[in-house]
């Protein structure tokens, strides 16, 4: 994070289960993330400022928090924060 004279002031880093190695057949279910089209956020910014509205943006950090998964789903330890001793073992979600 940076601070009014862009120096940094705090540094931030995310844990992601990738996803996007699921197979078909083997460990793949029906995912999706939905994302707007770029077409659709150029209109909503157009709108926003021919009535000069104000726009917030905001970061959801509790998505995954709060809901339980209905079957197990493992991943591999990340690069550089494997548990010594236990290269071999797997993260439970």
């Amino acid at each position: 994070m940076l601070g009014a004279d862009w120096e940094v002031i705090a540094f931030k880093a995310r844990l992601v289960a990738k996803g996007y190695t699921q197979r078909p057949g083997v460990d793949f279910e029906e995912t999706y993330s939905p994302v707007a089209m770029a077409k659709s956020i150029q209109i909503l910014l157009a709108i926003a400022a021919c009535y000069d509205y104000e726009i917030w943006q905001m970061d959801v950090k509790m998505t995954f928090l709060n809901d339980f998964a209905e079957e197990e789903i493992y991943m591999n330890q990340s690069e550089g924060f494997t548990a010594v001793g236990k290269e071999q073992k797997v993260y439970r979600l």
